[in-house]
């Protein structure tokens, strides 16, 4: 299902936070730590809201744009939003353009199309002044696919038992209890992995 939502996204620290996670390339350019990186941010944007033009740092512009080239120069929505799903697309640009009109944080979460014809999720999320105050908007693009993945895929692509995801989950489960210390959750708990476990051996020896 397709989400929409609005939520506090940034704070008005948040532009100087991220600039100190930040790195340059030889030529200046900013760009993502490998921390950022690994919490699954794309990239970053900034918006000149009464110009209408996002500027987008490299990571952003490769993937949302689909030119890492157009990286730190001004762009419409529509090529700074170039790779977003056609049936994502409308709806999108329309709450941007409601966003822009307002003011406030701003959240959405759509398909890209990615390189090589793969679909990504992103989360876009930031802050942008009301429409007439000036100033500029900033936010980042987040990668949220696996969100979205099916939990009977392996990371390999191969689908797995969908007995074995049960049998995954209740482990984490068995965890939480522990710690919680109610042992007659445990004996349930543990009753429903050992029935798991009896099915599965028995699936595997027919």
């Amino acid at each position: 299902m397709l989400r929409s939502y609005v939520t506090l996204a940034c704070g008005p620290g948040f532009s100087g936070r991220l600039e100190q996670s930040r790195t340059t390339c030889p030529d200046d350019r900013p760009i993502l730590s490998p921390a950022l990186e690994a919490a699954g941010i794309i990239g970053t944007w900034q918006t000149d809201v009464a110009a209408g033009r996002s500027i987008l740092d490299d990571g952003a512009a490769a993937l949302m744009a689909g030119d890492a080239g157009l990286a730190g120069k001004p762009l419409t929505l529509d090529v700074a939003l170039g790779r977003i799903h056609p049936d994502d697309r409308d709806w999108v640009f329309a709450q941007i353009r409601r966003a822009r009109r307002a003011g406030g944080p701003f959240a959405a979460e759509f398909r890209v199309q990615a390189p090589g014809g793969s679909v990504r999720w992103v989360l876009n999320q930031g802050r942008l002044p009301e429409e007439g105050a000036g100033g500029f908007g900033y936010g980042t693009y987040i990668d949220t696919t696996h969100r979205h993945r099916d939990p009977a895929e392996a990371p390999g692509g191969e689908r797995r038992d969908w007995l074995e995801v049960a049998a995954d989950h209740c482990i984490a489960a068995r965890e939480a209890i522990d710690r919680s210390g109610k042992p007659f959750l445990r004996l349930l708990i543990d009753a429903l992995l050992l029935e798991i476990g009896r099915h599965l051996v028995r699936r595997r020896s027919h």
